[in-house]
């Protein structure tokens, strides 16, 4: 819809799919701060995690286009890592596996005397927000993909379709195109109010649910998605295979949970005992 540059500044053109991914990301920091704190996340736990959240966005961004660069290499035949778009399973896999990495590896040495297993009691915490956090950036993303003309579904041609939208796409140009992109905005603004209802109601399973509804919903999105997915393999799209490892995983750690015993959702006791 905005494809083009908005403005300039210092010579270099200024998107509207940059500005909502900067505010998403800016979104994101805020609730984390607020969600932490209405749950009693202790100043140096909650400093800490923030900056190994900013560590995993920034490899995030960098697992992104590395997933884009060899989606392209099996489909095209040649791997162009800077040229490459970016693609939010892949963002989301390789932040969440550096932020897991860092945050124990940097909190074991960081943490000392009293405090040296403080980060560890508290991660739970940051497992019952990352998902809230997610949603919501994913959602301002979305809305930048739609003004890019990205991520689009199935083009509907030059005349006016119902549930349609006029924008620039990566297949046949100007048109009409299904906005799969609103779509799936409008789908993350719901989970995450969803989960934020969760959350202050003592949900245990934030994680589990946001893998698997999210997971249903990217498998069934990605039929109505027509631009440059990567190769199909066996009639799946490769965000479709890695949606059923959401599921799966999702799944499997309700099972999990249910096995050890661990709660699905925390009494008050275990509500003011996680901040100690």
């Amino acid at each position: 819809m905005l494809p083009n540059s908005l403005f300039e500044i210092f010579g270099r053109g200024i998107y509207a799919y940059g500005i909502f991914i900067a505010v998403g990301i800016l979104t994101c920091l805020l609730v984390f701060f607020y969600f932490t704190k209405k749950r009693g996340m202790t100043q140096k736990v909650q400093d800490f995690t923030f900056f190994i959240v900013i560590v995993a966005i920034f490899f995030g961004f960098l697992f992104a286009k590395l997933y884009q660069a060899i989606y392209n290499w099996i489909q095209d035949g040649y791997f162009d890592f800077y040229s490459a778009g970016i693609t939010a399973m892949g963002g989301f896999i390789g932040g969440a596996a550096t932020f897991i990495l860092f945050y124990f590896l940097i909190g074991k040495f960081y943490f000392k005397g009293k405090e040296k297993e403080l980060y560890v009691k508290q991660f739970n915490i940051t497992l019952s927000v990352a998902p809230i956090c997610i949603t919501i950036a994913h959602a301002f993303g979305r809305i930048g993909c739609l003004m890019s003309g990205c991520c689009h579904g199935a083009y509907l041609g030059k005349n006016y379709v119902f549930g349609g939208i006029w924008m620039r796409g990566t297949t046949d140009g100007w048109g009409y195109y299904v906005p799969t992109q609103l779509y799936e905005a409008l789908f993350l603004f719901l989970l995450f109010g969803v989960l934020t209802y969760l959350y202050f109601n003592r949900c245990n399973i934030l994680m589990q649910i946001y893998l698997i509804a999210y997971g249903v919903w990217r498998m069934i999105i990605e039929i109505f998605r027509t631009d440059a997915r990567g190769a199909i393999v066996l009639g799946l799209a490769p965000s479709q295979w890695q949606s059923i490892v959401f599921i799966v995983g999702g799944v499997g750690l309700i099972v999990f949970y249910i096995w050890r015993k661990i709660p699905l959702f925390f009494t008050k006791e275990l509500k003011s005992k996680e901040s100690k």
